[in-house]
């Protein structure tokens, strides 16, 4: 089958963007104007990324805190706004910002967009003469001091309050009754000044201040992409293993996307919404590499994916073993249907059998000896890969790359996961990764970039909407609490996390040797560390046997076709487990989201704990969410200990002691309810089948 014939003509949509005509490369931009400071300096405003050269990153309902830095001169008091401001220039959700590094003027306040689109942040300070007159009035009044002034200076600004647009009918009567009492001289000065600091004279203030030399600081941008950019659990499946076999004359037969389609009910049960497909393009024959990466190939070896390219088509055809493009549109439908979108594999390399190779040599690097230069990270060798030289007619591999894009875009890919992407050019994602977000806004990007973290945040502030992480090594206690610290806090701007426990390349010693119990609790930090998280298919057999002096499975699934009893793999309770904490993430949006996330001390250096929560103003439900997580993280011994909460950080006010139970915590596992105070005693055993608890927290 040629690739003609398996590669329709392209759809409406697709033939509109192939006409388009191409976009230059984005310019370098130069230095910032002069800008005068405000009246109120605002400075240091958070999150902005390269002083608003690009987008910091939201999405509908996640709460983003914004911070700045916000002081004046003399002693005047002064406050500060945060503002969202809406794609179409009007200003959003706004909120009065509160001092969270005492004595040192930086202000915070959190807020949340409610659509997606390109908005902007800014943040307001100005001068609070309520504020001011309240302080000064508080000390001269009690003292004797110019008694009459001070109330008559605090009739006026409550006057002036009283008049400020948008004041509600019932505050406006709160402040032109307390400013009428202030001038009452047949009344104690103090009982009139208690007037003007009346709580129903704060809360209105509060509702509405009055706001002198406001003074904003510069619209940031905010990119809000959909939900699913923070928040998806995700399956990955090679579509040929699903389905293959040996037959009676002992000759293996490939999957199908026909016979991958069938397994998708299975996976969708577990409830997954992201099925990531590796390449289901043709693979060449030229040094295609054998079983567990060996030069060589036996016949009947299908090959890596990953060698895309041969007489049957490039990254825009789908292997003629695998079936067509009504096929994989087919199963893209049925996915649908079950509430899955489809990510694929964006692998921007070729075989030496691929048609570029052929049409566009000049496309590739070309040695001294004539030949062109496969791909290598020494000490490994890819000798069926020829990786693209960017610097080689970037304009040919621009074009032809995003028309892979759009065919995919056309065929119902919401998703692309990216190999390697730190390999190539930022330059040319940046312009690729711009341009289809102009046109599908919907379409998402997961950089695959185990890399430097310079490299891997720079493609989370170039476009890139996820990242994977180095979560497969994060151990202990320590490292996991350090690593999410900074995932939640320092980073959630510019880089969403993946958390997947294994991958198709990955296998970490802690796997290899910690047997099903390695598997469970590591699936269980994934899915409520991170909102996004993924397993590769095979997870739930737990298999942990790795090729030799590497990293990776012995028998990889890249080099050979892989069926698997799934059935039998129930027993060791795994699928189950997955089912179980799917089910959790989506009762509650606390694990759906990133930034709030507190640790708490335990007893024990095996034992983790941390919390996760949602208030109830930002919350889908309209109920605060808070979710509290527990996990032994030996697989090989039981661990015993306590736990100390930091009950603040669960919701409940300041002031509770904690002496006796105060929560009641039911565990999303089992179904086990406790009542709890601020230390309480837990016992994780892997070998009877708890690794963890995932406690729904009731907070009175």
């Amino acid at each position: 089958m040629t690739a003609n014939t398996q590669n329709p003509a392209p759809t409406p949509a697709t033939s509109r963007v192939s006409r388009r005509s191409a976009r230059s490369a984005p310019s370098v931009p130069g230095p910032a104007a002069y800008s005068p400071v405000g009246r109120i300096p605002v400075t240091e405003v958070f999150p902005v990324v390269e002083d608003g050269r690009w987008p910091a990153k939201a999405v509908p309902g996640e709460v983003v805190p914004v911070r700045a830095t916000v002081f004046r001169e003399g002693h005047d008091r002064f406050g500060a706004t945060a503002v969202l401001v809406r794609p179409d220039g009007t200003d959003g959700p706004s909120a009065r910002m509160y001092e969270v590094g005492l004595g040192l003027d930086r202000y915070e306040a959190r807020l949340a967009a409610d659509a997606p689109g390109d908005w902007g942040l800014r943040v307001e300070g100005w001068s609070d003469p309520y504020a001011t007159w309240s302080h000064d009035a508080g000390i001269k009044v009690p003292a004797g001091i110019d008694v009459e002034l001070m109330l008559e200076e605090g009739a006026r600004v409550l006057e002036r309050a009283a008049g400020v647009s948008g004041r509600e009918s019932a505050d406006v009567d709160v402040l032109t009754r307390a400013a009428a009492f202030l001038r009452d001289t047949t009344v104690q000065p103090t009982l009139r000044l208690a007037a003007g600091h009346s709580p129903e004279v704060t809360d209105a203030l509060e509702r509405l201040p009055l706001r002198d030399h406001v003074s904003p600081s510069a619209t940031y941008p905010l990119q809000v992409d959909r939900e699913r950019a923070l928040a998806g659990s995700w399956y990955e499946i090679f579509p040929r293993s699903l389905g293959s076999g040996v037959d009676e004359h002992g000759v293996w037969h490939t999957g199908t996307l026909r016979t991958a389609t069938a397994h998708l009910d299975r996976i969708a049960a577990m409830g997954f919404d992201v099925l990531y497909l590796t390449p289901i393009s043709p693979i060449g024959t030229t040094n295609r590499k054998g079983r567990n990466n060996t030069l060589d190939a036996r016949p009947g070896d299908p090959g890596s994916p990953y060698g895309i390219g041969s007489p049957a088509g490039g990254h825009d055809a789908i292997h003629p073993d695998l079936g067509t493009f009504e096929d994989f549109d087919a199963l893209v439908a049925r996915a649908d249907e079950l509430g899955m979108e489809v990510a694929l594999d964006l692998a921007l390399q070729c075989s030496p059998d691929h048609p570029w190779v052929t049409e566009h040599p000049e496309w590739f690097t070309v040695l001294a000896d004539g030949s062109i230069a496969y791909a290598e990270n020494p000490p490994k060798k890819y000798q069926d890969i020829y990786p693209l030289n960017f610097d080689n007619d970037p304009e040919g591999i621009y074009q032809a790359i995003r028309d892979v894009v759009y065919t995919w875009i056309g065929h119902g890919v919401t998703i692309f996961r990216v190999d390697n992407p730190h390999t190539k050019p930022l330059v040319f994602w940046q312009r690729l990764l711009r341009e289809v977000r102009s046109t599908n806004p919907e379409v998402l990007f997961l950089a695959e970039a185990f890399t430097r973290p310079a490299m891997m945040r720079t493609l989370g502030k170039i476009g890139f909407h996820q990242s994977y992480t180095y979560f497969a090594w994060r151990n202990t206690r320590q490292e996991l609490t350090d690593y999410l610290v900074e995932l939640s806090q320092e980073t959630a701007h510019v880089l969403r996390p993946t958390f997947w426990p294994t991958t198709h390349d990955i296998l970490t010693p802690f796997m290899t040797h910690g047997g099903v119990p390695a598997f469970k609790l590591r699936a269980v930090l994934a899915a409520t560390m991170s909102p996004t998280w993924g397993i590769y298919s095979g997870y739930e057999l737990a298999e942990s046997v790795p090729r030799p002096g590497y990293e990776e499975q012995i028998d990889n699934e890249k080099y050979e076709l892989k069926p698997r009893d799934f059935a039998a793999a129930r027993a060791n309770g795994i699928e189950d487990l997955l089912t179980t904490l799917n089910a959790a993430r989506a009762a509650h949006p606390a694990l759906r989201q990133l930034r709030d996330v507190w640790f708490h001390g335990t007893s024990d250096e095996h034992l983790i704990a941390y919390s996760k929560r949602v208030a109830a103003a930002h919350s889908p439900t309209g109920r605060e969410d808070v979710v509290l997580t527990v996990v032994n993280l030996d697989p090989h011994s039981a661990h015993a200990g306590h736990v100390f909460l930091n009950l603040a950080q669960l919701g409940l006010p300041e002031g509770t002691d904690g002496s006796h139970p105060v929560i009641r915590v039911t565990d999303e596992l089992t179904g086990w309810s406790f009542e709890w105070g601020a230390q309480n005693y837990v016992r994780l055993d892997p070998f009877e089948g708890r690794v963890a608890h995932v406690f729904h927290v009731e907070v009175p």
